[in-house]
């Protein structure tokens, strides 16, 4: 029973975790004045939103479930950074994508922490490691769309 507790807490920081990235892309994707950049935001809030559903689904089968549906503090926290980055730029594209990059690095981290007790988590391992692998590929993307416009 105490490892249900665990899981149902990790995969609730999950969700949270997810927000906060779908959100941060839905502010970008509004701040941006690139089309280009606003498509690929868009594009990664929808994987995000997608993520948090597979998130309760799986946070369901263990008993537990969560409303959240946006960020946590921690989010706030970062999503704060992210306005005074972009006002400070002067919505400059390479700040938003800086930003982005930030989050998703804490994103990865919080995924790699998982993943690295798979007793803990192994029936949702392939889940976590699909879905980490994915944050990962965006980080690549908006790392290259940074050092371009740098």
């Amino acid at each position: 029973m105490e490892n249900n507790k665990e899981i149902i807490s990790d995969l609730k920081g999950l969700v949270s975790i997810i927000n906060d990235g779908k959100e941060g892309y839905e502010s970008a994707a509004e701040t941006t004045e690139s089309l280009d950049l606003k498509a690929i935001f868009l594009k990664y809030a929808a994987e995000r939103k997608a993520y948090e559903l597979e998130l309760k689904a799986h946070l369901a089968t263990h008993g537990g479930t969560s409303d959240n549906s946006e960020g946590g503090i921690l989010g706030a926290i970062h999503r704060t950074w992210i306005d005074i980055k972009e006002a400070l730029s002067s919505k400059e594209d390479a700040a938003i994508l800086g930003a982005i990059e930030t989050g998703e690095k804490a994103a990865i981290e919080k995924y790699d922490a998982l993943i690295e007790h798979p007793e803990t988590h192994a029936d949702h391992l392939d889940l976590l490691t699909k879905q980490r692998d994915g944050i990962h590929k965006a980080l690549e993307e908006v790392t290259f769309l940074k050092t371009s416009r740098s």
